[in-house]
């Protein structure tokens, strides 16, 4: 029977959850706060030539992107080029620096080099982290998690000790590598998992295989065409987008949803499935209706906030390449300070992500676009004067680097983005930027739960539950979402849209 269905929130999850529901014959609407698509993904456009990506810009797991495409029918090439970055990132320390290669081959001579037989070691490592990869992200993502059964079965059992679920991943790493680069290399990936490396489960060595096997990639015109392209998939699904449509209220009965108040009036629906933040979310619903309450989400671990410059200058920057990472302090102390002490980082770290280095459609003519991004950890007070006091340790680090002095006087454009402005654009829990971390307490049925346990059609999907944070989960999550409300059996309501 077709269902009526609402999604909340335009972002990779929302964008996933409506073509899935559309492909399956629904009417589906997506209600969106913003006048485009994106949600965390929105592209920012400046009067003066500057195209930014406001949110992800590491094209990570191409596979699994593509997949979303492939299910329609489609591939990712019929909407937009995908180049190879090479190389993939670099990562300056105090005492030199590190160029990570897009071959494989040369990555294991550069292993190599810093520490004789880590070429071998990288392959072990990578054999481990491919099968995680395949069994992690193909099989185990796949779940909505509703219950710990749905892991037992003989195969899943028989990959519960290669998934090295117990052990920690910084002692996991340290099996195979001692050289500090390398150990950073390999931990990388994982500080955006929203816990120190000693406490994520050794399991996300995946994300290295996902990451330096798989590649790094860039959608040409940047990460906004990703959403462009998923936009599209869903309209030719007959998904229909209404924009500036903030959803205020979400009125209930008989223990279901029975519609949405969008800008003042109500509007009917069979089911909702919530692309919005989590816990807003459930503001948005009568205490007694909420699946937790503000005690369960003032004790979960968050993954990081951040503080971000999207900044353009009138000269192009040397050195820098498309991804930089600056890890000229040690990481463990800008750790601690996110996830222990919750305090502004004493000795920061950041990442500079120049997409003008490969694609010249981002900066007017001889110009570059820049943004720097400084792990946060959530619920800080960030006024004008903590931010542009850290801007300044960034662009000193940035001057050293390229050579170029007095950067600060080549911007012609300039915006901060941090913890309050996520609170405020995303209704993000603390100013979180990244959602839940993937503690061991924290993955798979330990998340946020997908459905509301008093509404039977009321889903949520994206970086608060079922996979996690990142681009390609948050895809799963939508389909996962899609294919829970196709189930549902509905009574159905008089519509009024």
């Amino acid at each position: 029977m077709q269902k009526k269905i609402a999604i909340i929130g335009a972002g990779f999850s929302g964008l996933s959850a409506a073509a899935y529901s559309a492909q399956a014959g629904h009417e589906v609407h997506v209600f969106e706060k913003h006048d485009g698509p994106g949600g965390r993904a929105r592209q920012l456009k400046t009067d003066n030539g500057y195209t930014f990506d406001m949110g992800p810009s590491w094209y990570w797991m191409p596979d699994i992107i593509e997949q979303f495409f492939q299910d329609f029918g489609y591939s990712a090439s019929n909407f937009y080029e995908l180049v190879s970055l090479n190389p993939q990132f670099d990562i300056i320390f105090a005492d030199g620096s590190l160029e990570v290669p897009s071959d494989y081959q040369a990555l294991k001579a550069v292993c190599e080099q810093l520490e004789p037989g880590a070429g071998k070691k990288l392959d072990a490592f990578m054999v481990a982290a491919k099968y995680k990869y395949q069994t992690g992200m193909l099989q185990f993502v796949q779940k909505p998690c509703h219950s710990w059964w749905e892991f037992v079965s003989p195969s899943i059992a028989a990959s519960a000790l290669k998934l090295d679920l117990l052990s920690n991943f910084r002692r996991y790493v340290k099996r195979y590598f001692s050289h500090p680069w390398l150990v950073s290399l390999m931990e990388f990936p994982v500080i955006f998992l929203g816990a120190s490396p000693q406490k994520i489960p050794a399991m996300y060595s995946l994300m290295n295989y996902g990451g330096y096997v798989l590649g790094t990639w860039y959608p040409m015109g940047g990460m906004f065409e990703l959403v462009r392209a998923m936009q599209e998939v869903g309209e030719r699904q007959g998904v229909k987008y209404h924009y500036n449509q903030p959803v205020t209220n979400i009125s209930t009965a008989d223990g279901m949803v029975k519609g949405l108040v969008i800008n003042g009036e109500m509007h009917h629906f069979d089911a909702v499935i919530a692309s919005s933040d989590y816990h807003h979310t459930e503001t948005m619903l009568k205490p007694e209706l909420r699946n937790y309450d503000e005690k369960y989400w003032a004790g979960r671990t968050f993954a990081p906030s951040c503080l971000i410059y999207y900044l353009g200058f009138r000269q192009r920057l040397p050195r820098l390449k498309h991804h930089t990472l600056f890890f000229e302090e040690e990481l463990d102390a800008h750790i601690d300070d996110i996830y222990e002490h919750k305090t502004w980082p004493r000795k920061p770290l950041f990442y500079a992500c120049c997409p003008s280095k490969t694609d010249p459609s981002v900066a007017p003519e001889g110009h570059e676009n820049l943004f720097l991004l400084m792990p946060l950890a959530t619920g800080l007070k960030d006024d004008e004067a903590t931010r542009e006091q850290y801007f300044q340790h960034m662009i000193a680090s940035l001057e050293r680097y390229t050579g170029v002095s007095h950067l600060a006087n080549l911007i012609d454009y300039k915006q901060a983005y941090c913890v309050q402005d996520f609170i405020q654009d995303y209704n993000a829990y603390a100013g979180n930027a990244y959602g839940l971390a993937n503690t061991l307490s924290q993955t798979a049925v330990g998340k946020p739960a997908m459905r509301n346990k008093r509404l039977s059609n009321l889903f949520y999907t994206g970086q608060l539950t079922v996979p996690g944070p990142g681009v390609p989960p948050s895809i799963i999550s939508g389909k996962i979402a899609a294919a829970e409300v196709n189930k549902l059996k509905i009574i159905r309501y008089e519509n009024a849209l």
